[in-house]
């Protein structure tokens, strides 16, 4: 008689490596550190003094050597710095990506619209019961004969409208996107890093895109006092600046990139923390931190209504809760018709890459 055979667990069997332990750590590291290698080498040893990270067999030293024999760091420059290389920027994606999308769970939930369906199609694992209007080439026949010999059984072998069962098949739509990331001071105001968790999301959603939906589109716009792109391998060293919230500038760079795009399915994604407190007008800036400026929110609402006439739908994920932003935000979501989340920092990657998931499926009955 076949049985189990029970042994005594190990904890340290096929565990990760020393090098793979402190590599998990080195990457975290770098995300707050804005890809600082020598600081975030600081940080490792201080760590490494208050935990006992390392060991006599395998020190601090060892783990730079093998980050320079694998790849990750590089020294061969003008000045004999080291950095990181475009094999760490990756990591960094990876490893954000695991910790944000790695969580969460599925769901049928979600409403984010596109316009049109992909050229692409998925069959989807669940089936369901056969309905009128349902055609051949859904029908799974493979679970349709099962069910049969089921319910009349193979004698009387039959096969009834009750036995059928339809697979189903899912379009994915292509999609273009633009993450816009608020840069203002007040993500790092009041002790409060928000700018890493975004940095975070932003490294995450471009890794799933360029490996799972290598069709999408994915482009970065930064917006303080004015709005610039950033490529998606710069994303590490992204810093707060001493900048007002120029919301109309990234809205206005977002739209022309989209513009561009050949794709039919567009969205912006817009992390801020704030209401928007400046705006370039000619050559001076026009600033105002105290309160909800009607000037400034008037060309706000009015970008909000062009992206709506170019089927644009703007999702505010807004990591702030005072309420009067709350209003501005309701606001602005309503004249775009589009969606607003109010997101703490832990739950802000969950709120972003269900809404882009939801947006990739589009169930054909």
């Amino acid at each position: 008689m076949l049985g189990y055979n029970f042994s005594k667990f190990d904890p340290n069997t096929n565990s990760k490596s020393p090098f793979e332990t402190l590599l998990n750590l080195f990457l975290q590291l770098l995300t707050y550190t804005n890809g600082d290698f020598n600081e975030a080498m600081q940080w490792l040893n201080e760590l490494d003094k208050e935990y006992n990270l390392t060991n006599n067999e395998y020190g601090i030293g060892d783990f730079v050597d093998d980050l320079k024999a694998k790849g990750y760091i590089d020294d061969a420059n003008e000045r004999g710095e080291i950095k990181i290389t475009p094999k760490t920027e990756q990591g960094i994606r990876k490893k954000s990506l695991e910790e944000i999308f790695g969580k969460l769970k599925k769901t049928k939930q979600g409403n984010h619209q596109t316009f049109k369906p992909g050229g692409g199609d998925e069959i989807n694992p669940e089936t369901r019961p056969f309905q009128f209007g349902d055609t051949m080439e859904q029908i799974d026949f493979t679970n349709s004969i099962r069910n049969a010999q089921i319910n009349h059984g193979i004698d009387s072998f039959k096969m009834q409208e009750d036995d059928l069962e339809i697979r189903e098949t899912d379009f994915k739509s292509q999609t273009s996107t633009v993450l816009m990331i608020d840069i203002s001071h007040s993500m790092i105001l009041y002790g409060e890093d928000r700018i890493t968790p975004a940095k975070k999301v932003a490294m995450a959603l471009s890794e799933l895109i360029q490996t799972k939906y290598p069709k999408d589109t994915l482009d970065i716009v930064v917006f303080g006092n004015d709005a610039w792109p950033i490529e998606i391998k710069d994303l590490p060293y992204l810093q707060v600046g001493p900048y007002h919230t120029n919301t109309v500038a990234g809205l206005e760079l977002a739209m022309d990139i989209l513009r561009r795009r050949r794709n039919p399915n567009k969205q912006i994604f817009m992390i801020t923390d704030g209401k928007p407190t400046c705006l370039k007008v000619g050559k001076r800036y026009y600033k105002n931190s105290w309160g909800v400026d009607r000037k400034i929110l008037n060309r706000c609402m009015s970008l909000a209504t062009q992206c709506k006439k170019l089927k644009i739908p703007i999702t505010t994920f807004m990591i702030a809760s005072d309420p009067y932003l709350q209003r501005f935000v309701q606001e602005f979501t309503e004249t775009n018709n589009g969606k607003a989340f109010f997101a703490s920092l832990d739950k802000l990657g969950a709120f972003i890459f269900k809404d882009f998931e939801s947006g990739k499926r589009k169930t054909v009955f």
